[in-house]
Protein backbone atom coordinates (compact mmCIF):
# COMPACT_ATOMS: atom_id res chain seq x y z
CA UNK A 1 0.00 0.00 0.00
CA UNK A 2 1.36 3.42 -0.96
CA UNK A 3 1.90 5.86 1.87
CA UNK A 4 0.56 9.36 1.21
CA UNK A 5 2.09 12.47 2.69
CA UNK A 6 -0.47 14.15 4.93
CA UNK A 7 1.37 17.43 5.68
CA UNK A 8 3.33 19.66 3.33
CA UNK A 9 6.93 19.88 4.51
CA UNK A 10 10.12 21.60 3.48
CA UNK A 11 13.85 21.32 4.14
CA UNK A 12 14.92 18.22 6.07
CA UNK A 13 11.31 17.07 6.30
CA UNK A 14 10.73 16.64 2.55
CA UNK A 15 9.40 13.27 1.44
CA UNK A 16 12.64 12.47 -0.34
CA UNK A 17 14.49 12.56 3.02
CA UNK A 18 12.05 10.31 4.89
CA UNK A 19 13.17 6.92 6.20
CA UNK A 20 11.38 3.65 6.97
CA UNK A 21 12.91 3.29 10.41
CA UNK A 22 13.97 5.73 13.14
CA UNK A 23 17.69 6.52 13.17
CA UNK A 24 17.52 7.04 16.95
CA UNK A 25 15.57 4.05 18.30
CA UNK A 26 15.09 1.83 15.21
CA UNK A 27 11.27 1.97 15.37
CA UNK A 28 9.50 1.15 12.07
CA UNK A 29 8.09 4.22 10.31
CA UNK A 30 5.81 5.10 7.42
CA UNK A 31 6.82 7.75 4.92
CA UNK A 32 3.93 9.84 6.27
CA UNK A 33 5.54 9.95 9.72
CA UNK A 34 7.16 13.35 10.24
CA UNK A 35 8.32 12.28 13.70
CA UNK A 36 8.96 8.92 15.31
CA UNK A 37 5.93 7.95 17.45
CA UNK A 38 8.24 6.08 19.83
CA UNK A 39 10.95 8.65 20.66
CA UNK A 40 9.70 11.84 18.86
CA UNK A 41 12.87 12.32 16.80
CA UNK A 42 12.38 13.89 13.35
CA UNK A 43 12.09 11.33 10.55
CA UNK A 44 14.85 12.57 8.27
CA UNK A 45 17.88 10.86 6.75
CA UNK A 46 19.34 14.12 5.40
CA UNK A 47 22.72 15.19 6.75
CA UNK A 48 22.43 18.10 9.18
CA UNK A 49 23.64 21.37 7.61
CA UNK A 50 24.49 24.61 9.39
CA UNK A 51 21.26 26.15 8.10
CA UNK A 52 19.22 23.19 9.41
CA UNK A 53 20.92 23.45 12.78
CA UNK A 54 20.08 27.13 13.32
CA UNK A 55 16.57 26.69 11.92
CA UNK A 56 15.78 23.99 14.50
CA UNK A 57 17.40 26.05 17.26
CA UNK A 58 15.23 29.11 16.62
CA UNK A 59 12.14 26.95 16.12
CA UNK A 60 12.62 25.47 19.60
CA UNK A 61 13.19 28.93 21.09
CA UNK A 62 10.01 30.32 19.54
CA UNK A 63 8.06 27.25 20.64
CA UNK A 64 9.23 27.72 24.24
CA UNK A 65 8.50 31.45 24.10
CA UNK A 66 4.97 30.70 22.93
CA UNK A 67 4.40 28.44 25.91
CA UNK A 68 5.87 31.04 28.25
CA UNK A 69 3.54 33.75 26.95
CA UNK A 70 0.49 31.48 27.30
CA UNK A 71 1.58 30.50 30.82
CA UNK A 72 2.08 34.15 31.79
CA UNK A 73 -1.30 35.13 30.40
CA UNK A 74 -3.05 32.26 32.20
CA UNK A 75 -1.28 33.01 35.49
CA UNK A 76 -2.09 36.72 35.40
CA UNK A 77 -5.65 36.54 34.07
CA UNK A 78 -6.97 33.20 35.39
CA UNK A 79 -5.85 32.63 39.00
CA UNK A 80 -6.09 28.95 39.92
CA UNK A 81 -7.61 27.89 36.62
CA UNK A 82 -4.24 27.23 35.00
CA UNK A 83 -3.53 24.65 37.72
CA UNK A 84 -6.91 23.02 37.19
CA UNK A 85 -6.30 22.74 33.45
CA UNK A 86 -2.77 21.47 33.95
CA UNK A 87 -3.66 18.64 36.33
CA UNK A 88 -6.53 17.39 34.15
CA UNK A 89 -4.13 16.96 31.24
CA UNK A 90 -4.15 20.24 29.26
CA UNK A 91 -0.37 20.62 29.47
CA UNK A 92 0.83 21.11 25.91
CA UNK A 93 0.14 24.87 25.90
CA UNK A 94 1.89 25.56 29.22
CA UNK A 95 5.45 25.28 30.45
CA UNK A 96 6.38 22.78 33.15
CA UNK A 97 5.54 24.46 36.52
CA UNK A 98 8.81 23.44 38.14
CA UNK A 99 10.94 24.62 35.21
CA UNK A 100 8.96 27.86 34.96
CA UNK A 101 9.45 28.59 38.66
CA UNK A 102 13.15 27.75 38.38
CA UNK A 103 13.55 30.14 35.43
CA UNK A 104 11.86 32.96 37.35
CA UNK A 105 14.04 32.22 40.39
CA UNK A 106 17.18 32.54 38.28
CA UNK A 107 15.97 35.84 36.79
CA UNK A 108 15.16 37.18 40.24
CA UNK A 109 18.52 35.93 41.54
CA UNK A 110 20.36 37.77 38.76
CA UNK A 111 18.45 40.99 39.45
CA UNK A 112 19.16 40.83 43.17
CA UNK A 113 22.82 39.97 42.54
CA UNK A 114 23.11 43.00 40.25
CA UNK A 115 21.57 45.20 42.92
CA UNK A 116 24.21 46.64 45.28
CA UNK A 117 21.78 48.63 47.42
CA UNK A 118 22.97 47.05 50.66
CA UNK A 119 26.68 47.41 49.82
CA UNK A 120 26.56 50.91 51.33
CA UNK A 121 25.91 49.25 54.70
CA UNK A 122 29.51 48.03 54.68
CA UNK A 123 30.55 51.44 56.02
CA UNK A 124 28.92 50.45 59.32
CA UNK A 125 31.09 47.35 59.55
CA UNK A 126 33.91 46.98 62.06
CA UNK A 127 37.27 48.15 60.75
CA UNK A 128 39.60 47.78 63.65
CA UNK A 129 40.27 50.08 66.58
CA UNK A 130 38.81 53.59 66.46
CA UNK A 131 41.12 56.42 67.57
CA UNK A 132 40.15 58.30 70.69
CA UNK A 133 38.35 61.61 70.24
CA UNK A 134 37.65 64.12 73.01
CA UNK A 135 33.99 65.01 72.58
CA UNK A 136 33.71 66.54 76.04
CA UNK A 137 35.96 69.51 75.20
CA UNK A 138 34.12 70.10 71.92
CA UNK A 139 30.70 70.14 73.60
CA UNK A 140 31.83 72.52 76.34
CA UNK A 141 33.04 75.00 73.69
CA UNK A 142 29.77 74.95 71.74
CA UNK A 143 27.14 77.62 72.39
CA UNK A 144 23.68 76.01 72.37
CA UNK A 145 20.47 77.92 71.68
CA UNK A 146 18.80 76.37 74.72
CA UNK A 147 19.36 73.82 77.48
CA UNK A 148 17.32 71.18 75.69
CA UNK A 149 19.84 71.00 72.82
CA UNK A 150 22.70 70.75 75.31
CA UNK A 151 20.95 67.88 77.16
CA UNK A 152 20.55 66.00 73.88
CA UNK A 153 24.23 66.50 73.06
CA UNK A 154 25.31 65.34 76.55
CA UNK A 155 23.04 62.28 76.29
CA UNK A 156 24.69 61.39 73.00
CA UNK A 157 28.08 61.86 74.69
CA UNK A 158 27.08 59.46 77.49
CA UNK A 159 26.09 56.89 74.86
CA UNK A 160 29.48 57.27 73.19
CA UNK A 161 31.20 56.90 76.56
CA UNK A 162 29.27 53.69 77.25
CA UNK A 163 30.24 52.29 73.88
CA UNK A 164 33.82 53.30 74.53
CA UNK A 165 33.72 51.55 77.91
CA UNK A 166 32.34 48.39 76.29
CA UNK A 167 35.08 48.62 73.70
CA UNK A 168 37.69 48.89 76.44
CA UNK A 169 36.31 45.78 78.16
CA UNK A 170 36.42 43.85 74.88
CA UNK A 171 39.98 45.03 74.24
CA UNK A 172 41.04 43.86 77.71
CA UNK A 173 39.39 40.49 77.06
CA UNK A 174 41.24 40.20 73.76
CA UNK A 175 44.51 41.09 75.49
CA UNK A 176 43.97 38.28 78.01
CA UNK A 177 43.44 35.78 75.18
CA UNK A 178 46.43 37.01 73.17
CA UNK A 179 48.73 37.07 76.20
CA UNK A 180 48.81 33.26 76.29
CA UNK A 181 46.55 31.75 73.58
CA UNK A 182 47.57 28.14 74.20
CA UNK A 183 46.83 28.31 77.93
CA UNK A 184 43.53 30.13 77.34
CA UNK A 185 42.31 27.54 74.82
CA UNK A 186 43.16 24.66 77.15
CA UNK A 187 41.18 26.37 79.94
CA UNK A 188 38.08 26.40 77.70
CA UNK A 189 37.84 22.60 77.97
CA UNK A 190 36.74 22.95 81.60
CA UNK A 191 33.51 24.73 80.62
CA UNK A 192 30.16 22.99 79.99
CA UNK A 193 29.11 22.08 76.44
CA UNK A 194 27.55 25.44 75.51
CA UNK A 195 30.12 27.48 77.40
CA UNK A 196 32.93 25.54 75.75
CA UNK A 197 31.62 26.15 72.24
CA UNK A 198 30.98 29.85 72.90
CA UNK A 199 34.45 30.13 74.43
CA UNK A 200 35.98 28.63 71.29
CA UNK A 201 34.07 31.06 69.08
CA UNK A 202 35.31 33.94 71.24
CA UNK A 203 38.88 32.62 71.07
CA UNK A 204 38.93 32.09 67.29
CA UNK A 205 37.26 35.45 66.63
CA UNK A 206 39.98 37.19 68.62
CA UNK A 207 42.93 35.46 66.98
CA UNK A 208 41.42 35.93 63.50
CA UNK A 209 41.01 39.68 64.08
CA UNK A 210 44.10 40.42 66.12
CA UNK A 211 46.65 37.71 65.30
CA UNK A 212 46.15 37.46 61.50
CA UNK A 213 45.09 33.81 61.42
CA UNK A 214 43.66 33.00 57.99
CA UNK A 215 42.97 29.28 58.15
CA UNK A 216 42.09 26.57 60.64
CA UNK A 217 45.33 24.76 59.89
CA UNK A 218 47.32 27.85 60.92
CA UNK A 219 45.60 27.91 64.30
CA UNK A 220 46.24 24.17 64.73
CA UNK A 221 49.95 24.65 64.08
CA UNK A 222 50.42 27.90 66.00
CA UNK A 223 48.33 27.17 69.11
CA UNK A 224 48.54 23.35 69.18
CA UNK A 225 44.77 22.99 68.82
CA UNK A 226 43.38 19.49 68.21
CA UNK A 227 42.22 19.32 64.56
CA UNK A 228 38.84 17.77 65.37
CA UNK A 229 35.47 18.54 63.77
CA UNK A 230 34.16 20.61 66.69
CA UNK A 231 37.15 22.95 66.64
CA UNK A 232 36.96 23.29 62.87
CA UNK A 233 33.25 24.17 63.01
CA UNK A 234 33.92 26.77 65.71
CA UNK A 235 36.71 28.28 63.61
CA UNK A 236 34.57 28.43 60.44
CA UNK A 237 31.69 30.05 62.31
CA UNK A 238 34.04 32.58 63.94
CA UNK A 239 35.61 33.43 60.60
CA UNK A 240 32.17 33.99 59.07
CA UNK A 241 31.07 36.21 61.96
CA UNK A 242 34.21 38.33 61.62
CA UNK A 243 33.58 38.78 57.89
CA UNK A 244 29.92 39.64 58.50
CA UNK A 245 30.91 42.33 61.01
CA UNK A 246 33.33 43.78 58.46
CA UNK A 247 30.89 43.71 55.52
CA UNK A 248 27.27 43.46 56.75
CA UNK A 249 25.86 44.84 53.48
CA UNK A 250 27.58 42.20 51.37
CA UNK A 251 26.26 39.50 53.69
CA UNK A 252 22.67 40.77 53.34
CA UNK A 253 22.99 40.77 49.54
CA UNK A 254 24.32 37.21 49.67
CA UNK A 255 21.46 36.16 51.94
CA UNK A 256 18.79 37.68 49.68
CA UNK A 257 20.33 36.11 46.58
CA UNK A 258 19.97 32.65 48.12
CA UNK A 259 16.33 33.11 49.15
CA UNK A 260 14.75 32.11 45.78
CA UNK A 261 16.48 28.73 45.86
CA UNK A 262 15.33 28.14 49.44
CA UNK A 263 11.82 28.24 47.99
CA UNK A 264 12.28 24.83 46.39
CA UNK A 265 12.94 23.29 49.81
CA UNK A 266 10.16 25.28 51.48
CA UNK A 267 7.22 24.71 49.11
CA UNK A 268 7.10 20.89 49.41
CA UNK A 269 6.62 21.22 53.19
CA UNK A 270 3.98 23.92 52.78
CA UNK A 271 2.14 21.84 50.17
CA UNK A 272 1.82 19.09 52.76
CA UNK A 273 -0.31 21.45 54.91
CA UNK A 274 -2.44 22.38 51.89
CA UNK A 275 -3.05 18.67 51.29
CA UNK A 276 -4.12 18.24 54.94
CA UNK A 277 -6.48 21.25 54.82
CA UNK A 278 -8.11 20.01 51.59
CA UNK A 279 -7.86 16.31 52.40
CA UNK A 280 -11.53 15.74 51.59
CA UNK A 281 -10.96 17.04 48.06
CA UNK A 282 -9.92 14.44 45.50
CA UNK A 283 -6.53 15.99 44.84
CA UNK A 284 -3.15 14.34 45.19
CA UNK A 285 -0.18 15.85 46.96
CA UNK A 286 1.38 16.56 43.56
CA UNK A 287 -1.70 18.59 42.54
CA UNK A 288 -1.27 20.80 45.61
CA UNK A 289 2.45 21.14 44.88
CA UNK A 290 1.72 22.30 41.32
CA UNK A 291 -0.76 24.82 42.75
CA UNK A 292 2.01 26.11 45.05
CA UNK A 293 4.48 26.31 42.16
CA UNK A 294 2.07 28.37 40.07
CA UNK A 295 1.31 30.80 42.90
CA UNK A 296 4.97 31.17 43.81
CA UNK A 297 5.74 31.83 40.14
CA UNK A 298 3.21 34.65 40.14
CA UNK A 299 4.82 36.07 43.28
CA UNK A 300 8.24 36.10 41.58
CA UNK A 301 6.71 37.80 38.53
CA UNK A 302 5.26 40.54 40.74
CA UNK A 303 8.56 40.95 42.61
CA UNK A 304 10.46 41.24 39.32
CA UNK A 305 8.00 43.88 38.07
CA UNK A 306 8.28 45.70 41.39
CA UNK A 307 12.07 45.64 41.20
CA UNK A 308 12.07 47.10 37.68
CA UNK A 309 9.60 49.83 38.68
CA UNK A 310 11.71 50.70 41.71
CA UNK A 311 14.86 50.87 39.57
CA UNK A 312 13.30 53.07 36.87
CA UNK A 313 11.16 55.43 38.98
CA UNK A 314 13.13 55.31 42.25
CA UNK A 315 10.09 54.34 44.34
CA UNK A 316 9.24 51.51 46.75
CA UNK A 317 6.41 49.43 45.29
CA UNK A 318 6.91 46.07 47.07
CA UNK A 319 4.02 46.64 49.49
CA UNK A 320 1.55 47.32 46.68
CA UNK A 321 2.53 44.19 44.76
CA UNK A 322 2.38 42.04 47.90
CA UNK A 323 -1.19 43.26 48.46
CA UNK A 324 -1.99 42.33 44.85
CA UNK A 325 -0.55 38.87 45.46
CA UNK A 326 -2.59 38.48 48.67
CA UNK A 327 -5.82 39.11 46.72
CA UNK A 328 -4.61 36.94 43.83
CA UNK A 329 -3.95 34.01 46.19
CA UNK A 330 -7.51 34.22 47.55
CA UNK A 331 -8.93 34.16 44.02
CA UNK A 332 -6.66 31.25 43.06
CA UNK A 333 -7.89 29.20 46.03
CA UNK A 334 -11.51 29.97 45.17
CA UNK A 335 -11.11 29.04 41.52
CA UNK A 336 -9.00 25.93 42.02
CA UNK A 337 -10.67 24.32 45.05
CA UNK A 338 -14.13 25.71 44.25
CA UNK A 339 -15.35 26.25 47.79
CA UNK A 340 -17.51 29.01 49.26
CA UNK A 341 -16.20 32.36 50.41
CA UNK A 342 -16.38 31.61 54.13
CA UNK A 343 -14.52 28.28 53.93
CA UNK A 344 -11.95 29.79 51.58
CA UNK A 345 -11.33 32.77 53.89
CA UNK A 346 -10.89 30.52 56.95
CA UNK A 347 -8.48 28.23 55.12
CA UNK A 348 -6.75 31.24 53.58
CA UNK A 349 -6.04 32.71 57.02
CA UNK A 350 -4.92 29.36 58.43
CA UNK A 351 -2.63 28.49 55.51
CA UNK A 352 -1.08 31.96 55.46
CA UNK A 353 -0.35 31.65 59.19
CA UNK A 354 1.35 28.32 58.52
CA UNK A 355 3.15 29.92 55.58
CA UNK A 356 4.65 32.67 57.76
CA UNK A 357 5.63 30.22 60.51
CA UNK A 358 7.35 27.89 58.04
CA UNK A 359 8.82 30.93 56.30
CA UNK A 360 10.33 32.16 59.58
CA UNK A 361 11.84 28.72 60.22
CA UNK A 362 13.20 28.64 56.65
CA UNK A 363 14.73 32.12 57.08
CA UNK A 364 16.41 31.07 60.36
CA UNK A 365 17.83 27.97 58.69
CA UNK A 366 18.94 30.04 55.69
CA UNK A 367 20.65 32.63 57.91
CA UNK A 368 22.37 29.91 59.95
CA UNK A 369 23.55 28.12 56.82
CA UNK A 370 24.71 31.42 55.28
CA UNK A 371 26.64 32.35 58.43
CA UNK A 372 28.44 29.00 58.44
CA UNK A 373 29.27 29.19 54.73
CA UNK A 374 29.89 32.94 54.28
Amino acid sequence: MKNKLTVKTTGRYKLQHRGVYCLNCGHSLDLSDKYCPNCSQANSTKKLTLLDFFEEFFTNILSYDSKVLQTLAALLLRPGKITREYIVGKRLSYTNPFRFLLSLSIIYFLLISYNNEFESWNKFGSSGNTPAFNFQDRIENIEFDNEEEKKIALAALDSLKNRSAIGSILNRRDSVILANPKKHFKAIKEEDLIGKYLGKIEFFSTVIKKDTIYSFQESVTKYEIPPDTENKMAFNLSNSLVEIKKRPGTFINTLISKSPFATFFFLPFFSLYIWMVYIRKKYTYTDHLIFSFHNQSLLFILLIISYLINAVFNVRSEGLFLLIFAFYLYKAMRNFYQQGRFKTIVKYIFLNSIFFILGAIAIIILIAASVFTY
